[in-house]
């Protein structure tokens, strides 16, 4: 199935400006905007989210831990690439993005927790079993930080399932970050 990779002329009219935008914030647009513009509504619905997940009380930090292991648990090969390389144009631990790229424990016991909590809310659909919550609070967590992991999962799924059905192609900026998963 092939989706048409818009760009500001050809896009919806109520995609244009944050096509526009877009492509001014990264000096290039990058595929899934380009995608997801095929439906203004989608394309509103993912940048909204995202800027209200920006705001959230968790660090930069915990929201990129938070991104990459739901993108390398949903096998989103664009968003494991592009948070790859925004972890580490932060300056982030190259052992740390290495070990979420893997899908294996990290090294910050609060990071790690993040990285947990997050599978399990995944897993359980929401629910989480009591001790995984507490082990969440008991990391310095709290129970806003537990809703804002709903939040992003709101916001992270609709850009991981439309990358993934788009079939995003990754862009030029983020090849050295490419990714595949292991099934």
């Amino acid at each position: 199935m092939s989706f048409t990779r818009h760009d500001a002329a050809s896009a919806p009219e109520q995609s244009r400006p944050i096509v526009e935008n877009t492509a001014k914030g990264f000096g290039f647009l990058p595929a899934p905007v380009a995608l997801m513009a095929e439906s203004p509504e989608l394309l509103e619905a993912f940048m909204t989210g995202n800027g209200l997940f920006n705001k959230t009380s968790l660090s930069q930090m915990e929201r990129e831990v938070f991104i990459l292991t739901m993108a390398a648990k949903v096998e989103c090969h664009y968003c494991v690439a592009m948070h790859s390389s925004m972890l580490t144009r932060s300056k982030a631990e190259p052992a740390l993005i290495e070990a979420l790229r893997a899908r294996k424990p990290l090294d910050d016991a609060k990071l790690e927790a993040m990285r947990v909590f997050t599978l399990a809310v995944m897993e359980g659909h929401g629910y989480v079993e009591p001790e995984t919550m507490e082990a969440f609070l008991s990391a310095g967590y709290t129970r806003r930080n537990a809703l804002e992991v709903v939040l992003g999962l709101g916001v992270y799924t609709i850009s991981t399932y439309a990358n993934r059905m788009t079939e995003a192609p990754l862009d030029e900026p983020f090849k050295a970050f490419e990714w595949h998963s292991e099934h």
